[in-house]
């Protein structure tokens, strides 16, 4: 479980600087609860020019608050983060609302989007806001299809998170325990006995552990969306648009999911092959894999994923390509 700061939960509704500073006061509580629960709160970039009053950016609101506020606020919402846009699991065109109103592009999107895809996230709302109310049931619109609904929680009470914390399952610590939920969370996933014995040995990194949870996530999702003739819905086109091709989430770093390039399928065919996970007797040539760029960690998985074929996973470690 992670937290998303509540971008929305800033519009503007602070009558004076007290109160805007009380809000704040809670919030860096928050922040301090989760650390030391083993969680982070993430945020936004765009939260160091929110509008914080009727006629005032937080930017000139900050020069309010007490020296140390100003340097710790700065200091989260400008260079240390985490910044959830940095790990992105929604698209631009994953149309998410919440009672009418459009949520892509804000962290209520994104929280809605990693819980549909098997990713905790939570929120944390500023108090006094518009969003003092827990769940959040945000919609997904799927082309013509059934609205799918998921629940988000959504905090905004120190006291509450820290209760709430303490009744909660311990966060991962292993890379096992990564491999244990893996397989309990994504079940049109097949996924190989030895997949992550790569792992072993390989210091534990939490941020890795859950964009690889969102790497499987969006494989286990994107393996759902197939209409009865076997054909690719429309949910599953844009999955494919938005993760398996050009640039994704602004990084730099191209898609989340990547075929390799000719001459790596050439130079490392014998470390792209693998066994079939149903089948010991029968080699696969997985050369197809999702990204976690720190450390350079890969999910090499089966290509192309059809309706009546399973989709296996057969490794997840360090980069196999590696020149």
């Amino acid at each position: 479980m992670s937290f998303l700061t509540n971008d929305l939960s800033f519009h503007g509704q602070f009558q004076n600087i007290v109160t805007f500073s009380n809000a704040i006061g809670r919030l860096m509580a928050i922040r301090e609860i989760a650390r030391r629960f083993g969680r982070e709160l993430h945020c936004h970039r765009g939260l160091a020019n929110a509008l914080v009053m009727p006629n005032m950016t937080m930017p000139q609101a900050i020069l309010g608050l007490s020296q140390s506020q100003q340097r710790a606020l700065r200091s989260w919402f400008t260079k240390t983060g985490p910044f959830w846009e940095d790990t992105r699991s929604h698209g631009p065109d994953d149309y998410l609302e919440l009672n009418g109103a459009v949520v892509t592009d804000t962290a209520v999107g994104e929280a809605a989007w990693c819980r549909l895809i098997g990713i905790d996230r939570e929120l944390v709302s500023v108090a006094p806001s518009n969003w003092q109310f827990s769940p959040l049931s945000v919609e997904h619109l799927n082309g013509g299809n059934t609205p799918t609904t998921v629940e988000v929680e959504n905090h905004w009470d120190p006291g509450a998170l820290e209760n709430a914390l303490e009744n909660a399952p311990v966060p991962m610590a292993t890379w096992r325990q990564l491999e244990t939920l893996a397989k309990a969370r994504f079940p049109l996933l097949t996924i190989a006995t030895d997949a992550f014995t790569a792992l072993d040995g390989h210091p534990f990194v939490p941020g890795a552990a859950q964009r690889l949870l969102s790497i499987m996530g969006i494989l286990n999702q994107f393996k759902s969306c197939f209409e009865a003739d076997g054909q690719r819905t429309k949910e599953g086109h844009e999955i494919y648009q938005n993760f398996f091709t050009g640039a994704k989430e602004g990084g730099g770093h191209g898609a989340t999911f990547s075929d390799s390039s000719d001459s790596e399928k050439e130079e490392f065919k014998t470390k792209l092959t693998f066994r079939q996970p149903d089948d010991a007797n029968k080699s696969m040539f997985c050369t197809w894999h999702g990204k976690v760029q720190t450390p350079q960690i890969r999910v090499h998985f089966s290509w192309p994923v059809r309706a009546n074929e399973p989709l296996y996973v057969v490794y997840v470690g360090p980069k196999l390509t590696k020149r």
